[in-house]
């Protein structure tokens, strides 16, 4: 499904939308915003490096996300203090703005892209404990990138990065021998300074260790840990691509919870709603939207047509059958009161039937023998709540 589809759905939505009580359109439009935020507004992850310089880009983002660069990269030309689309391999898209080493020459240009694109993680390098003290101007310089983001932009997370196996010697002059930085003393020296440089302490996500040497086990386990916590830590627009590039599963299904929860609060609300048979096509669509974005999160490709399947094959029949049932759904609007919430419970309690038979099939792997029978419990179960639910949507400020 592509961009102009996603459009279209959500604009026919908020055109019914304009039909409702403005006491329903409160609480659906504040459960679409995330709808919105992470499928139509969805986009690559941004961040910006700062602190080390000793290794080239390319190096750095094959350490932090367990990629093999392509054998021609180190040839490729990039500007400097300049956003750079980096494609992972088939599992993703990432933008770096690599500001290491920024002066007061080049901040103004860093701080015109950042204006232009904000980021959303400011990634903070160091490879040992005196380039931690020795380079207090790469600190500084993140309380600058931070303050660039404008207000209308949700401030940037900071993450302190220490990268293990990276020549980490330097020379005591006072009895002219060379010693090795502890690692131990590198992050808990990172830890400290970042914590007390002003504007950059309260948005500190974390300080982790990665390996350098992408190659081995150790560095994909430090990868894997800390793209999850890069996903964690992502505003919606870029969250799913970042839990796609991640493949990490339980990052996924926080995602595809919030996605099932939105819609069925909105399938709910709109099904209580005594306008028969108006609202039909759009919780069809709203149901399939959810079912191809959990598709999408899982890491397969977005499609209306493999989601109407996956449903028929749960003993949902979106073409005839689906209207025979909400038909019949559709005649109890015509009884006033207890007509409406049933109308609406059996709208949320379909919805979030198919979300979490979904969730089941295509994150968690189980059979489609086995999603049926979720979907068929979920169903049962949601249908006895689903009134109180109704009612708390409507209630949402």
């Amino acid at each position: 499904m592509n961009r102009p589809s996603l459009l279209h759905i959500i604009e026919r939505l908020e055109g019914f939308l304009g039909k409702l009580p403005e006491t329903i359109q409160r609480p659906v439009l504040h459960e679409l915003t995330p709808l919105k935020e992470l499928f139509l507004q969805q986009r690559a992850p941004r961040f910006v490096l700062t602190g080390s310089n000793r290794l080239p880009l390319q190096e750095i983002v094959a350490a932090l996300f367990a990629w093999a660069p392509p054998a021609d990269s180190r040839e490729l030309l990039m500007e400097l203090f300049r956003w750079h689309a980096m494609e992972l391999g088939g599992r993703g898209t990432v933008s770096f703005l690599d500001a290491r080493g920024a002066d007061t020459r080049t901040i103004p240009t860093i701080q015109e892209e950042l204006k232009k694109q904000p980021a959303d993680i400011l990634l903070h390098l160091a490879d040992d404990g005196a380039g931690v003290r020795d380079a207090p101007g790469e600190i500084e310089n993140l309380t600058t990138f931070i303050a660039a983001h404008s207000v209308a932009h949700p401030m940037p997370k900071v993450v302190g990065v220490v990268l293990l196996g990276v020549t980490a010697v330097r020379r005591d002059f006072h009895n002219g021998k060379i010693s090795l930085a502890p690692q131990t003393t590198t992050r808990s020296l990172l830890q400290s300074a970042l914590q007390e440089q002003p504007g950059v302490g309260e948005n500190l996500l974390q300080v982790v260790e990665i390996s350098s040497n992408a190659a081995s086990d150790k560095a994909e386990g430090d990868a894997q840990q800390l793209m999850s916590l890069l996903a964690r830590g992502m505003r919606n627009e870029a969250r799913v691509e970042m839990a796609r590039i991640a493949g990490d599963r339980a990052v996924q299904g926080e995602i595809a919870q919030m996605l099932v929860k939105s819609t069925t609060a909105i399938c709910a609300a709109i099904g209580a709603q005594p306008i028969p048979l108006a609202d039909l096509p759009i919780l069809t669509a709203l149901q399939l939207l959810m079912v191809s974005g959990i598709m999408y999160i899982s890491g397969r490709e977005r499609s209306l047509r493999a989601a109407t399947e996956f449903v028929g094959a749960l003993g949902v029949n979106v073409g005839a059958g689906m209207i025979l049932r909400e038909g019949t759904r559709a005649l109890l609007k015509f009884f006033p009161g207890w007509g409406n919430i049933v109308c609406g419970a059996v709208a949320g309690a379909g919805t979030y039937a198919i979300g979490r038979a979904s969730i089941g099939y295509f994150l968690e792997g189980v059979t489609l023998k086995d999603a049926r029978r979720t979907y068929l419990a979920s169903r049962k179960k949601r249908s006895r709540r689903e009134p109180a639910r109704i009612k708390e949507v409507e209630a949402l400020p």
